[in-house]
């Protein structure tokens, strides 16, 4: 057996080291979006694989035998082009998708589809954080009468894309008490954030609660309708019973 690993996840790089010290043939892929990602205990691939074509190309040409789908959940297109090319060449692939977030008591959240939606519910001169990567960014040009600021792992070396707007750097992961101070130093009125699920991201959501901030969740995009689990435990049960 040979198998893949979408990867990008925390999940993702827990399962590389247990595939490696499990000696399970391996290979990694990460689609590239952080300049300086962690490594991983497998080998990796960085990078898109070109269309599906060459994806199709490369599962042959490395013996692909199983997939395994580790990546965000709002990495779709990745995971429904995956689900659709196993399918046709008979390959088993699985999906692990963390559950989603469910807001709690004191949660203020606004669930939007799509980023373009915010601003609706935003009033004019709110300083909003968002927390939803660059490759979205020119999605929110509609918040330009608000005090925008994106955090990036990597700052772009371009001009903020509209007015009002500033980069803000941050490594994750953030503490729930880092997320409380920073918010209350910016004087933070909404988050915006994507529904990625799972517990260390959701430091955030919960300072925001703390401090009364209003938060617009964007849903999650369609997921492809393929065996998936919700664990690392039962990715790996998955991967073992092979």
């Amino acid at each position: 057996m040979t198998l893949l690993l979408l990867a990008g996840t925390g999940e993702a790089k827990i399962i590389a080291a247990h595939l490696h010290a499990s000696g399970i043939a391996a290979i990694a892929s990460l689609a590239g979006a952080s300049r300086a990602p962690a490594p991983l205990a497998l080998t990796t691939r960085t990078g898109g694989f070109g269309g599906e074509a060459a994806f199709r190309t490369y599962l042959n040409d490395q013996a692909i035998t199983a997939v395994l789908d580790a990546t965000h959940p709002f990495a779709d297109r990745i995971s429904q082009r995956t689900a659709r090319v196993c399918a046709d060449l008979s390959i088993p692939y699985c999906q692990l998708l963390r559950p989603p977030w469910r807001p709690g008591p004191g949660d203020n959240w606004t669930l939007i589809d799509r980023e373009e939606e915010a601003a609706a519910h935003i009033a004019p001169g709110a300083t909003v954080f968002l927390a939803t990567g660059r490759q979205t960014l020119h999605r929110f040009a509609n918040l330009a009468a608000c005090t925008v600021i994106s955090r990036q792992i990597n700052v772009p070396d371009t001009p903020f894309p509209f007015p009002n707007g500033r980069f803000l750097q941050g490594d994750p992961p953030f503490s729930e008490r880092q997320e409380y101070d920073l918010f209350k130093s910016l004087g933070i009125d909404w988050l915006i954030a994507k529904n990625a699920g799972g517990t260390t991201p959701r430091t955030k959501l919960d300072a925001a609660r703390r401090l009364g901030i209003r938060v617009a969740l964007i849903n999650r995009p369609p997921q492809p309708d393929a065996p998936r689990v919700t664990t690392v435990e039962d990715a790996l049960a998955w991967v073992h019973s092979l």
